[in-house]
């Protein structure tokens, strides 16, 4: 295993991150500890989760990911060789179930978050606190264009970081991070933590994977000299890169086959024929497509870690070997030739 620095600080995680969102909906909580035992023995130490998880969101399942994660330390006594993430809901209309919908992010609602998150995760610490997305209207999400009619400002970046701030001086949090943002949102909060002192955000968890490249217009370059890294979600576009959806396959169990109105994203017309480019690819090349997809993502050097997720012993097996995988320069000039004729397939 490839391990880290998490942006300025002196945590160290391991490339690889595993993202158990699925876990107390696709997994049970025995399921969720066999497959965490496997992680860390494969040397994974860096654990994402969030508190509105698993998903799909519902009022009677959230913050079971926390809670499978938190007995699981509890039960292997592990909490000091772990790193554990987890994030602040943002507002939205499915989230009313989440402190009555009131998720801006003020210090009333990140104080009461995270001490309900340290509760289910029976910890008395995190290690990354992250926004799960901005509560100002913004383009993430599949959105290209940037809706000015609702350019609302959102709660001040001061003001957040001010209540996170006290949150690292009472011990409860060591670093603080950002998702889903925009290079505007990461510039206004490294300018108030400049100007007044607060905690620097050490990271952004955003989408990238070979159909969804945006993250590397502007983002990239903020995140290289801001020391802001990358943590890469839906490396494998939602399982969409692996093949296995290909020519209108649906496997049983598989995400987008028990919730396809919830995961559209990447399995449209172009991002279906996109997909096939890449799979042929790492098949002429003797590799595996999900591999080879997942290897693109660690080689990056704007990415801090890149966030898998499995919800099977093989899956998780295939997901981690990507570490060992090296491209060559004969797979990078095919898979850039694929995105050259297609830049943005999957917004």
């Amino acid at each position: 295993m490839e391990y880290r620095r998490l942006g300025l600080t002196d945590i160290e995680v391991s490339l690889i991150c595993y993202g158990i969102m699925t876990f107390g909906q696709q997994n049970t909580e025995a399921e969720g500890h066999a497959l965490m035992d496997q992680a860390l023995d494969g040397g994974v130490t860096f654990y994402d989760t969030a508190e509105m998880y698993p998903v799909p969101p519902k009022p009677e399942t959230q913050g079971d990911s926390e809670r499978v994660l938190g007995t699981w330390m509890k039960a292997r006594g592990n909490r000091d060789k772990v790193i554990v993430a987890t994030k602040a809901t943002g507002p939205g209309a499915d989230f009313a179930h989440i402190r009555g919908g009131t998720s801006a992010h003020t210090r009333a609602n990140l104080e009461a978050a995270v001490d309900a998150s340290l509760a289910r995760l029976q910890t008395d610490y995190i290690d990354l606190y992250q926004l799960h997305w901005p509560d100002r209207p913004v383009n993430n999400f599949g959105r290209m264009l940037f809706d000015h009619s609702k350019a609302q400002a959102g709660t001040p970046a001061e003001e957040t970081l001010a209540a996170l701030a006290d949150m690292v001086k009472a011990g409860k949090i060591r670093a603080v991070g950002l998702s889903n943002e925009t290079p505007y949102g990461v510039h206004a909060f490294l300018k108030a933590a400049e100007v007044h002192h607060l905690p620097r955000v050490v990271s952004i968890q955003n989408p990238y994977n070979l159909l969804a490249r945006h993250f590397e217009l502007g983002l990239s370059e903020m995140a290289v000299r801001e020391h802001v890294g990358l943590l890469a979600y839906s490396p494998l576009a939602q399982g969409v890169l692996t093949g296995k959806y290909m020519d209108g396959k649906r496997p049983e169990g598989a995400r987008i086959t028990l919730f396809p109105k919830r995961y559209k994203r990447y399995i449209g017309d172009k991002g279906q024929v996109e997909t096939a480019k890449y799979v042929k690819i790492a098949l002429d090349h003797g590799l595996a497509p999900a591999q080879m997809a997942l290897s693109f993502v660690n080689r990056q050097p704007f990415v801090t870690a890149n966030i898998i997720g499995a919800t099977t012993k093989e899956q998780l097996a295939e997901n981690i070997g990507s570490i060992d995988v090296a491209l060559s320069d004969e797979v990078m000039d095919a898979i850039e030739a694929v995105h050259r004729e297609t830049p943005v397939p999957c917004p």
